[in-house]
């Protein structure tokens, strides 16, 4: 136990800590010196939860692309997918090449800008995505008046007429499924003129001539509701976008800029990462830094692609709105990749990883929000399909109706589940538990209590499982029996805290305490399936039955080090080089094995670049220009999954105590700092290292309360300090 004494003096020293030093170019910004030519590889992403926009930065010709995420086809049976909303397209008047051309996006305050000169005139853009005021804005300026001209024009993605008026320009309409939508674009111009023109096929544009200023603002939305008791329909996407542009009546663009990351920054600054000194690298664009990573060491590239990946979850995911999807909310296709969708089988509840460790609790209500929507459409379809059950469970592919479409993928409603018993356990909101929780978890753990199959010798099996994408069907599939033991021993730690259910709680933990149990096969692997046939030459990405060790909680070095010895024999079988996502998830179990270097190792290889078209996506993934995780193609679950690695290399909590550095590599033991980690009992963790050791750490809880740590190798109690 530590004295007051020593306590007081190691808060005064992380007191004293200097702010962390965000160098240009380094831990904060994606550069590169030209425009994008490719949406996925080399575009870069802003959003504001709701809508989102791909930013290619032409100078003759800027083509924005744009969603807003509740742009669906389909309907409560029929998946659908997920739809492009429209273009942006601005033609400028130059006459000239740029010079100096540069293209940023500042992750520290959400921020794209581009800046070049053309006939000795410097011009500079300045994009944002702004989730007070609810619209995408854009800025664009010189510093010779007079110097903007050029024409402004819409593309429905749907391939409706663009209508106008002097400063607006308009389309809408409605989708099979008779989801309405609608954009709406208007602009506010300093100096010269802007009119209503005639543009190609009918459609409208505006022209803008000798401006000196101008700003686009542009609101897009649906009729989607959330509520199932609303038919999924909820006002008119019209008066939506006019009420938007009415409340910014006569703000200035600057006005709403410094209120857009305000709001940004109450999310993004709560966590801080520094690994060693830093690396300047001003004169490298981003893919001059990823190439130049496999050479030499670059740090601070690993801690942008983190900052990254929390920017990408504050962009996507706001409550209140919709969850991110496989590519978070951005998306070019009207027929995207895996319909752009949410997949049950690892895809949704990866892109959530992150949030509660990283300090996002308020990001993962997305997600919780709409497991909660689904429900009843779920029962209805889980009904149909396994008669008698009580509870609900899910099909591989979803959609923001309840639909669904593939095959079944039963353990995936349990695996939603641990989402809602984390945010708990991280936060401790017995409110939030007994109210909106516990009821969901209950009826989950009723559909298992259901359909599970009862052996003659006692033991306990979920029937007709699947390994994800790896098959074949089976009873006791190992992936499926984690996961069922998760689910189970939340439920009963729920109804413990709550202090209900009493009798119901030991009929689940019995059940629990009777499933089939991972077993250690004849390579001493831990097996995928209950018959021992695992192949030791197998490369395939999944790794699902070690779900146990991430992010269940059944296997650990600590508590059953045989099982967790098997599980090593199975990854390292697996092999280091995977497709994105694979490798994010590879990450998180090195980590909770506690082999930081293995970990490391996979960090290593997940910032390795992904060239352009055509490449076929078992062929493994990283990085493109843009950061964006490769499946290939892009997949933002990797992004999401990585920072929930890093998170775990350097704290863990999951085993009733918090874990500092319990897997941190070699190249980051030199010196580093982290602040605003978040560990399971509501404690968030600030501390500084050196060679390896922490050498000073705030512990901080709503209230001064005991925890368990272990630091430097040795466990002990402390006192947290109230927050």
């Amino acid at each position: 136990m530590f004295s007051k004494k020593t306590i007081l003096y190691t808060l005064i020293l992380f007191v004293q800590f200097p702010v962390f030093a965000q160098q240009k170019n380094n831990v904060s910004t994606l550069y590169d010196n030209q425009p994008a030519k490719d949406w996925m590889t080399q575009a870069y992403p802003i959003g504001n939860g709701r809508l989102g926009a791909m930013i290619f930065g032409g100078v003759n010709r800027e083509q924005i692309q744009f969603n807003e995420n509740s742009l669906w086809t389909g309907d409560e049976k029929e998946t659908g997918s997920y739809q492009a909303f429209g273009d942006l397209f601005i033609d400028f008047d130059h006459s000239a090449s740029p010079e100096n051309y540069s293209r940023k996006l500042d992750v520290n305050q959400a921020i794209h800008s581009i800046s070049y000169s053309a006939n000795q005139v410097k011009f500079e853009r300045t994009y944002l995505a702004s989730h007070p005021d609810q619209v995408l804005a854009f800025h664009y300026q010189a510093n010779k008046k007079g110097s903007l001209s050029g024409k402004i024009s819409l593309k429905d993605a749907h391939e409706s007429k663009i209508i106008g008026s002097q400063n607006e320009l308009v389309f809408g309409g409605a989708l099979d499924n008779g989801l309405k939508y609608n954009a709406t674009l208007k602009i506010i111009h300093e100096g010269g003129t802007v009119k209503l023109i005639d543009g190609e096929n009918g459609n409208k544009q505006l022209q803008f001539d000798k401006v000196n200023a101008f700003t686009i603002y542009l609101a897009a939305s649906t009729d989607y509701s959330p509520l199932r008791s609303k038919q999924w329909r909820e006002g008119n996407p019209v008066d939506k976008n006019k009420k938007v542009l009415a409340s910014i009546g006569k703000k200035s663009f600057s006005e709403i800029q410094k209120n857009h990351i305000a709001d940004y920054q109450k999310l993004y600054n709560r966590f801080a990462l520094q690994i060693g000194a830093g690396s300047p690298t001003d004169f490298l664009t981003t893919k001059e830094r990823i190439i130049s990573y496999k050479s030499k060491a670059d740090p601070a590239l690993e801690t942008l692609l983190l900052n990254y990946g929390r920017y990408l979850l504050i962009s996507s995911s706001r409550k209140g709105g919709l969850p991110a999807n496989l590519q978070g909310l951005w998306n070019n296709s009207n027929n995207p990749p895996w319909r752009s969708d949410y997949h049950s089988n690892i895809n949704i509840q990866m892109n959530y990883w992150l949030a509660e460790p990283s300090n996002l609790a308020e990001l993962h209500w997305p997600y919780l929000d709409y497991i909660n929507s689904m429900r009843e459409v779920k029962k209805r379809n889980t009904q149909e399909e396994f008669p008698g059950v009580r509870g609900w469970t899910v099909k591989t592919e979803n959609n923001i109706f309840g639909g669904e479409s593939f095959l079944w993928n039963t353990p995936g409603s349990a695996w939603y589940a641990q989402a809602l018993w984390e945010h708990y356990a991280f936060n401790q909101d017995k409110t939030y538990l007994g109210d909106f929780a516990y009821p969901i978890l209950k009826e989950i753990a009723e559909f298992w209590d259901d359909h599970l199959k009862r052996r003659p010798d006692g033991t306990i099996v979920a029937p007709n499982g699947w390994s994800p994408e790896h098959g074949p069907t089976e009873d006791g599939v190992s992936y499926d029996q984690q996961i069922i033991y998760d689910l189970f021993t939340n439920y009963v730690e729920a109804a413990d805290t709550l202090k209900i259910d009493e009798a119901y709680r030991n009929h689940i933990l019995n059940l629990r305490d009777n499933l089939l149990k991972p077993k250690i096969g004849k390579w001493g692997q831990l097996q995928e399936w209950e018959t021992d046939r695992d192949d030791p030459e197998n490369k395939h990405r999944h790794v699902s039955h070690l779900f146990a060790v991430h992010p269940g909680r059944q296997i650990s070095v600590n508590k059953t080090p045989e099982l967790a010895k098997a599980a090593l024999v199975s990854l390292t079988a697996r092999g280091d080089e995977s497709t994105g996502w694979s490798m994010a998830w590879k990450m998180n179990f090195w980590a909770r094995l506690q082999d930081g270097n293995h970990a490391y190792k996979i960090l290593r290889n997940f910032i390795s670049l992904v060239g352009g078209e055509g490449i076929d996506y078992n062929e493994g993934g990283g990085i493109y220009e843009n950061l964006y995780c490769a499946h290939p193609p892009f997949q933002i679950d990797g992004n999401f999954g990585y920072v929930a690695g890093v998170t775990e290399m350097l704290v863990q909590s999951q085993e009733g105590f918090i874990d500092l550095l319990p897997a941190i590599p070699d190249a980051w033991k030199e010196s580093g700092e982290v602040k605003g980690l978040r560990a399971r009992g509501n404690v968030t963790v600030d501390m500084k290292w050196k060679n390896g050791k922490v050498i000073s750490y705030s512990l901080a809880s709503p209230e001064v309360k005991e925890v368990k740590i272990k630091l430097n190798g040795e466990f002990k109690t402390v006192k947290t300090s109230k927050n």
